[in-house]
């Protein structure tokens, strides 16, 4: 969570010369990500616990590291593979508490998927930008940028509605599906 804030000001920072609206994104979706970490924080406040109690891992970061040379890699990667597994996995966490009965981390979770569709969005958005800067097949591109840094191993199902929002076209998702299954 903490990762999501500082990868977002990376993004800012660490590209220049994009447009102002890539900045207003990236900017904007940081703030969305402090939120994010307050409520959660809050949340863990109420049920006893703190930030950084449970284990949890560094992948967003150690991503953001291996693609700060290529902002085509970041965008294609972190925000559209690493970020949208989130898209996958928050609607199961969801019914899950509210079988539970916790009506009150639902409805946060229920802000921070709709908010991540959005930041999903903003890094579909900003990947294409750079293939078509760099003349090159999105679509192709996503597949071999996946297999250069991730290797095969994804993890599906995928959320298809929530990528499809986020940008994702059919073909791409095929090929995910098609590659969570090999894999």
């Amino acid at each position: 969570m903490g990762s999501a804030i500082n990868l977002a000001w990376d993004a800012v920072y660490r590209y220049r010369g994009k447009p102002a609206a890539y900045y207003r994104d990236w900017a904007g979706c940081a703030r969305d990500e402090a939120r994010h970490f307050a409520l959660l924080s809050e949340r863990l406040a109420e049920l006893g616990h703190a930030y950084g109690d449970f284990d949890a891992h560094n992948g967003l970061w150690e991503m953001a590291e291996k693609t700060a040379g290529s902002d085509t890699a970041r965008m294609a990667l972190v925000p559209r593979v690493l970020e949208a597994r989130g898209l996958d996995v928050t609607p199961g966490m969801i019914e899950r508490l509210r079988q539970l009965g916790d009506e009150r981390t639902v409805a946060i979770l229920d802000v921070i998927l709709r908010e991540e569709v959005a930041h999903v969005a903003a890094g579909t958005r900003w990947y294409r930008h750079c293939c078509e800067r760099d003349g090159i097949d999105p679509i192709e591109t996503f597949f071999t940028l996946l297999r250069d840094y991730m290797g095969v191993g994804l993890r599906g199902p995928f959320n298809r509605p929530a990528r499809l929002e986020a940008g994702f076209v059919e073909e791409e998702l095929d090929r995910l599906a098609a590659l969570a299954l090999a894999g």
